[in-house]
């Protein structure tokens, strides 16, 4: 069992929602990494909580998508926990958690240094994966993810005890307008808003279909919002968007014909490695939020899946 810690971001044990302001830096001083960001970029992302690039080619891209057909066609991964169906409907995937286990070629790109690189700088650290997990919106079928903070989530669930994490989403498919792409209110991250409702046991079960705890009021978004807009991060297949833990963010159904698929790679600093869940629960799988040995990633410079 590990130690708790103080609590610096309580949330869900209140009768009222509150929005406190970030405690934590957004980019850390004396990173291992100096150039996988400009100045520019590395300014940006700390005052909207985000960034936007295109690293990967589109023939990359056509490899890492015969690498997910290949896994979405394994019966077992259809059937494993990690594989999350959308609600009211099992035909649908909705999920796929731990994927870089699933698969070398998805193990590999998260060690890219395109993507690690950028997280090593703003993080100011070494890091691990948090998680991992591709996230399927078919046309037609594919549902919302409601606006949230991950970092509440990681907090209160899986014991992430400070805001040193970040994910990258990568778009295996265009992001368009029209097809539910990831939406993020910019300058939301230097903001935390304290949810109510006390965590239920496996709350995981139900919330990887559709949260209803750790969600934000209407107010505290509206207040966001107007504050900052916004932003709808919109690009080609192989575009990634690095944004912060605490940015909050979201997107709509798909209901139009044009599919859309992003990974999702959360990186975490070593010096941030999960406590016990500060909902007093027990902590969610190891698939959802890893603990336990943590084992800083090393840049792999020549990959095989992009050979």
């Amino acid at each position: 069992m590990l130690t708790q810690v103080e609590d610096l971001y309580p949330s869900r044990v209140d009768d009222r929602p509150r929005i406190c302001p970030r405690i934590d830096p957004v980019v850390y001083d004396n990173p291992p990494v100096v150039d996988a960001l400009t100045a520019d970029g590395v300014r940006g992302f700390a005052s909207q909580g985000f960034l936007s690039l295109t690293p990967f080619s589109l023939d990359e891209v056509a490899r890492l998508n015969g690498e997910l057909s290949r896994l979405v066609a394994d019966e077992a991964i259809r059937h494993a926990p990690e594989t999350i169906t959308e609600r009211n409907n099992d035909a649908v995937v909705r999920s796929i958690f731990r994927i870089h286990e699933l698969s070398p070629v998805f193990d590999e790109l998260t060690r890219d240094p395109r993507l690690l690189d950028v997280a090593r700088q703003i993080l100011g650290s070494e890091v691990y994966l948090h998680q991992s997990r591709v996230n399927f919106k078919p046309g037609f079928a594919g549902k919302e993810f409601y606006w949230h903070s991950d970092f509440e989530t990681w907090h209160v669930e899986d014991g992430m005890p400070r805001m040193r994490a970040l994910s990258v989403s990568v778009a295996l498919t265009e992001n368009s307008p029209h097809n539910g792409p990831l939406m993020l209110i910019p300058g939301s991250h230097l903001s935390y808003v304290s949810c109510i409702g006390a965590t239920p046991h496996e709350h995981y079960r139900r919330s990887l279909k559709q949260q209803a705890y750790g969600v934000p009021d209407c107010d505290s978004l509206e207040h966001l919002v107007r504050a900052g807009g916004i932003a709808v991060p919109i690009g080609t297949a192989g575009s990634a968007t690095f944004f912060d833990c605490n940015t909050m963010h979201g997107s709509n159904s798909n209901i139009t014909p044009f599919p859309r698929t992003n990974l999702f790679f959360v990186y975490n600093s070593v010096e941030n490695e999960l406590t016990d869940p500060f909902c007093g629960l027990p902590p969610r799988p190891d698939y959802i939020g890893a603990r336990g040995h943590v084992v800083p990633l090393r840049p792999m410079h020549q990959t095989a899946w992009s050979s």
